[in-house]
């Protein structure tokens, strides 16, 4: 489909310079109609103002959509993302993955409801997010137009940015000063990436850091909380039932009073190069640590461990936009499925930057004090263990017997 032949486009749009610069491109490059869309996932900010600039820039009032998505965000994509203990790269908690298979969601949903035959996103071409868009505009409506300005354009640098805004009266915020790092925010995370931060030598200001206390200026008592679990899920904090993003929310602000959640990383994208980003996940960090210590006592042994394994290869499903997969969805049944017993209370203490677990109860418990305790007891003889350690040593023994080379081989080794 070529320019000339787009009526009107869905744009993914915030009301900050990049996104509001889009939309005139939009108008001005494919002389098309342009929706805008612009979700509230709790990023802390006011998301009204965005629908005074769209009708600043000629956008009528019925194709201004502004959706409040903080519950369904929570809800379906950042808890059953958390019922898999989904980390990326042994640390990320995929605070900007989870969002993007929603607002692609949302657009198409938009896009089909105003008869627009184009999507329009503002990621970069060497990001992750394109990717993260575009895949899942095309799992949900595969004859969707996608329209990606940062590859057709030339506007490839701030200067140029402002420049066009200037020429085409786009307001410009901070008086057209430089922000200091991209940032990307939702109601489980903020990242920063770019300036200081693209020497990973460099260590980041602590005036960077938006949401949390730094660990040395957290309170110097301890706090203790409890969180109860059903099906997997979250659903009360200190005894106090709670809807899914105010469950998070609540987890931030003790997170963020107690300096937990920083990371730093320097991370693998799918499109190929390293990049280096730091991430605030107070609340995320939390919930994995309590939801893990549930599992412990709910789930038997080899669930468990078939889980981890599978863990690292559905997190990189979400990393690289892989939501709406057949593959993704698969998992997610399997593990949706470990997840009917996983209920009970998990109670942690929060200092300075730790989660530490401290207790875990649970009426699905599969944990019996009178099979571990170390006292006498009667129900588990000794003695039974002898067969079990000589039957699963049976293939060694053989070995010794059959090919005695092999253990001399390795006695050697050991003895050298």
């Amino acid at each position: 489909m070529s320019k000339r032949e787009i009526k009107k486009a869905v744009l993914a749009y915030s009301g900050g310079l990049d996104t509001s610069i889009i939309l005139k491109w939009l108008q001005d490059e494919y002389g098309c109609e342009v929706v805008t869309f612009t979700a509230d996932l709790g990023q802390g900010e006011e998301v009204e103002p965005a629908r005074q600039k769209a009708l600043k820039l000629g956008i009528k009032p019925e194709n201004i959509y502004i959706l409040d998505l903080r519950e369904e965000f929570v809800k379906d994509f950042v808890f059953p993302m958390f019922r898999a203990n989904a980390i990326y790269e042994g640390e990320y908690l995929l605070g900007t993955s989870i969002a993007r298979p929603l607002i692609a969601k949302k657009q198409i949903e938009i896009a089909h409801k105003t008869g627009a035959d184009a999507v329009a996103h503002g990621a970069t071409g060497k990001g992750n997010d394109q990717v993260r868009f575009e895949l899942g505009y095309l799992s949900l409506d595969s004859d969707i137009a996608v329209i990606a300005p940062w590859r057709e354009w030339d506007l490839n640098s701030r200067e140029k940015l402002l420049s066009y805004a200037k020429e085409h009266g786009i307001e410009i915020d901070k008086k057209g000063k430089k922000s200091p790092y991209s940032m990307d925010a939702n109601l489980l995370h903020i990242s920063y990436e770019g300036q200081i931060l693209e020497d990973p030598l460099t260590e980041p200001e602590e005036d960077m850091w938006l949401w949390t206390n730094s660990p040395e200026e957290a309170p110097d008592k301890a706090e203790y909380i409890t969180i109860s679990y059903k099906n997997g899920d979250p659903i009360a904090i200190n005894g106090e039932e709670m809807s899914p993003a105010t469950i998070l929310k609540t987890l931030n602000e003790y997170g963020n009073k107690h300096g937990i959640g920083r990371i730093d990383i320097v991370e693998n994208r799918y499109v190929g190069m390293k990049a280096r980003g730091c991430y605030e996940t107070p609340g995320g960090t939390i919930m994995l640590k309590a939801h893990r210590a549930i599992e412990s006592i709910t789930l038997d042994r080899e669930e468990a461990h078939l889980k981890d394994e599978l863990m690292p290869r559905y997190a990189s499903l979400i990393y690289n936009g892989y939501w709406w997969s057949p593959e993704r969805k698969m998992l997610q049944a399997s593990i949706d499925e470990t997840q009917r017993f996983v209920e009970g209370d998990v109670r942690l203490k929060l200092y300075k930057g730790n989660v530490i677990v401290v207790g875990r109860s649970s009426s699905k418990s599969l944990y019996s004090p009178e099979h571990s305790t170390f006292e006498e007891d009667e129900v588990y003889n000794q003695k039974d263990a002898e067969g079990f350690i000589r039957l699963n040593a049976l293939r060694f023994m053989i070995e010794g017997s059959n090919q005695p080379e092999r253990h001399r081989n390795l006695l050697s080794k050991i003895e050298k």
